[in-house]
């Protein structure tokens, strides 16, 4: 039996693959840090579009987070609370208000993201969403938009008028 050597392409690949996935980890956690602890607030869907695809855009299963922000739409806290399959994920209202509860916000901004690269909201999309904004409006958190993240493009349910 012959073994067969992985040629020094595949290394140095497996290596620049690695090294890229190192440098986006920083850049997400400088990004954070910064948000957290600056006057920096998502005022702006761009700004939020920005940091999602870093949080969402390489994801292979549907992740639904929420960004829970002060009154002055300053980052409290980045939480991915469902986790799904490759096309579908499970989100309950119920835990969506315990965790805003928790952290005390007074604004939340929802994303998830569509591993088939597709960014177009669906209907269920418009459903929780809807749901969740009703939930929320309960104990006076407002939900501030929805974004879609797809490979390389973000929806924002508020630019489409959908919030």
């Amino acid at each position: 039996m012959k073994t067969v050597k992985p040629s020094n392409e595949m290394y140095t690949s497996e290596a620049a693959f690695e090294q890229e996935n190192q440098l986006i980890a920083e850049a997400k956690h400088l990004l954070y840090a910064r948000l957290q602890t600056s006057d920096q607030a998502f005022t702006s869907p761009k700004a939020t579009r920005d940091y999602l695809c870093l949080q969402l855009s390489e994801r292979q299963h549907e992740v639904f987070c929420c960004l829970f922000l002060d009154s002055k739409h300053r980052l409290i806290e980045y939480q991915e609370l469902f986790v799904g399959t490759i096309d579908t994920c499970s989100v309950h209202p119920r835990e969506v208000v315990k965790a805003a509860l928790r952290v005390n916000c007074a604004a939340v901004i929802f994303a998830h993201n569509h591993p088939s690269g597709a960014a177009e909201p669906s209907e269920s999309d418009e459903r929780i969403t809807t749901r969740l904004k009703s939930a929320l409006a309960l104990v006076e958190i407002r939900v501030l938009d929805h974004f879609v993240v797809g490979d390389r493009t973000v929806v924002s349910f508020a630019e489409r008028g959908l919030i």
